[in-house]
C-alpha cells in the first residue's frame, strides 16, 4: 500500500500521547513547533498538559497500526472551529498531509457541522500550506501575530472550502 493511502483515525488524547508529543523535535525552521518538556507543561497547566483542556480540545491522530502520528486541537470560536494541527516529525514531508488533514477536518465537521473551519499558518511554511491547499483550504487573510517565541511574524488564515466529508 502506498504510504499516502494511510487511513488515519481520531481518538481522545490520552496523557501518554501528550507526553510523547512533548518529546517531538522538529528540524529548523520548523523547531518553532516543538513543545515544552512534559513535566513543565503539566506544572504550568498549559495546552494538552492541562487535563481539562486536553479532553475538551485535543485529539490524537493514529495510523492504521495504532501508532501516534499526530494531534489536532479544535479551538472553539463563535461559529468557527479553528484547527491546530501537528504531525510527528518523521512523517512530515512524506506525502501524508492531505489524508491527515482531511481526517481532522472530518472530525471538525462532525463536532460542529455548521461551523466554518479555519487554521492559521506561518507564511513561510510552504510545506504545510501546500498540504492545506490540497485538502481544500484557501488563504483568506494575512496578518501579523506573535509566535510562541514572542516574535511578531506574518500568518495566513486559511478557510476550508472543500466538500463535506
Amino acid at each position: 500500500m502506498d504510504k499516502r493511502d494511510i487511513q488515519f483515525q481520531i481518538v481522545p488524547m490520552e496523557e501518554h500521547h501528550g507526553e510523547a508529543i512533548s518529546t517531538w523535535r522538529y528540524d529548523s525552521p520548523y523547531d518553532i513547533y516543538s513543545w515544552l518538556p512534559w513535566e513543565q507543561m503539566k506544572a504550568l497547566d498549559v495546552e494538552f498538559g492541562n487535563p481539562a483542556l486536553r479532553a475538551e480540545q485535543y485529539v490524537s491522530v493514529l495510523d492504521e497500526e495504532g501508532n501516534l502520528a499526530g494531534f489536532a486541537q479544535y479551538f472553539p470560536m463563535e461559529n468557527v472551529t479553528r484547527l491546530g494541527i501537528g504531525m510527528r516529525p518523521d512523517l512530515c514531508g512524506q506525502g501524508l498531509g492531505k489524508s491527515f488533514v482531511l481526517t481532522i477536518v472530518k472530525e471538525a465537521q462532525r463536532r460542529a457541522p455548521s461551523n466554518v473551519i479555519d487554521l492559521e499558518v506561518l507564511t513561510w511554511n510552504t510545506r504545510a500550506i501546500r498540504a492545506y491547499q490540497k485538502s481544500g483550504f484557501v488563504i483568506t487573510d494575512l496578518y501579523e501575530k506573535m509566535t510562541p517565541g514572542a516574535i511578531s511574524k506574518p500568518y495566513y488564515c486559511m478557510v476550508y472550502r472543500g466538500e463535506r466529508l
